[in-house]
């Protein structure tokens, strides 16, 4: 497992890439059509992922080989949100024993 992402939901992307990359300065990485976005971060290789889909919670995302053998692997996991296709891979999230979110994805398939 890899810490790759900090997954924030927003309501609009523009408004966050405003605060983000054109007030703080930090670097666009990629964009993903007009509603995902993802940031360098100073002072680390974790990216700041924007997402005005709103589909999940904020939290850590972690890389994996393959999400489904993951979630084989820890069958115990309280899964918030069940692995799904996502561009290239997977994507699913498990409740930590205070009820946050961790995301593991994969992009086995890219």
């Amino acid at each position: 497992m890899k810490l790759e992402f900090w997954y924030a939901p927003v309501t609009d992307l523009s408004a966050a890439l405003a605060l983000y990359r054109d007030t703080l300065g930090w670097e666009e990485a990629w964009r993903e059509g007009e509603l995902t976005a993802s940031l360098v971060m100073p002072g680390t290789e974790v990216q700041l992922m924007l997402d005005a889909h709103n589909a999940y919670v904020p939290g850590p995302i972690f890389t994996v080989d393959r999400v489904a053998d993951f979630a084989r692997e820890h069958g115990d996991l309280e899964w918030r949100y069940p692995p799904a296709e996502i561009p290239g891979g997977q994507l699913g999230g498990f409740a930590d024993a205070a009820g946050n979110v961790v995301y593991v994805m994969d992009q086995a398939d890219a």
